[in-house]
């Protein structure tokens, strides 16, 4: 059993807006999505971090979501910026149970435990300061209460939090989410959103006792990541 994550598959089964366009690592992705997911168990665990269909609704997403519910394993999601099928975990869950996708589980005002280690997380939000406008600044609020509800909901156990957004992008940083990682002792985070030549200007590594890593399918080559065995 082993814990993995990812984000960004970026999934259009439905038709409309397939990735291969845009050529390089894109090309043929599903397949290599498929490929990267083949060594992985039953019982292994993947966090898709975010922009996982394409789909518009539940119902044009159906096709991705069935792909998602066959892949090897048991899968946590989050939301991502793309994720426009997004509308409440309730609708989302009775999207699957009626369509028979048993190994989806959201991410959203809670947390899971990999043994004793809580898995946590939220989207995020990405602006510079200085530009942000005052929705910006709302939904920055409300992803800060989301992602204290998840970190609260683990109690004392270490925690590891996954974002769709990077709370540290060349030299951006959104300090509201970076102190509440350092605040709750947090130790790990992967996030996603960043693709192609912007991959260049993401940060990996160290910062204020957290180590940071870029997940985003084409930067990860369309292979899960392990996380924790």
């Amino acid at each position: 059993m082993s814990l993995y994550a990812i984000g960004d598959l970026h999934l259009s089964l439905g038709g409309g807006k397939a990735m291969d366009v845009f050529g390089g690592r894109w090309e043929n992705y599903v397949e290599k999505i498929i490929e990267g997911f083949g060594d992985l168990n039953a019982d292994d665990v993947t966090v898709l971090c975010g922009d996982l269909s394409w789909g518009m609704s539940l119902e044009a997403a159906r096709e991705d979501f069935k792909f998602i519910g066959n892949l090897p394993g048991k899968k946590i999601i989050l939301k991502g910026n793309h994720d426009y099928w997004w509308s409440t975990a309730a609708k989302a869950y009775k999207f699957f149970e009626e369509n028979g996708i048993e190994s989806v589980s959201i991410l959203h005002n809670n947390c899971y435990f990999y043994g004793e280690t809580a898995i946590c997380g939220t989207r995020g939000w990405f602006y510079e300061e200085e530009q942000g406008t005052a929705h910006d600044k709302k939904i920055l609020s409300r992803e800060l209460l989301r992602l204290e509800a998840s970190l609260k909901a683990a109690g004392e156990a270490e925690k590891i939090v996954f974002l769709h957004y990077p709370p540290k992008y060349n030299k951006y940083e959104c300090p509201e989410i970076l102190d509440m990682l350092e605040w709750y002792g947090v130790k790990r985070c992967s996030f996603g959103h960043i693709h192609g030549a912007g991959c260049a200007c993401a940060f990996e590594g160290m910062h204020r006792g957290c180590e940071f890593h870029l997940i985003s399918a084409d930067h990860v080559k369309f292979r899960p990541q392990l996380v924790l065995k």
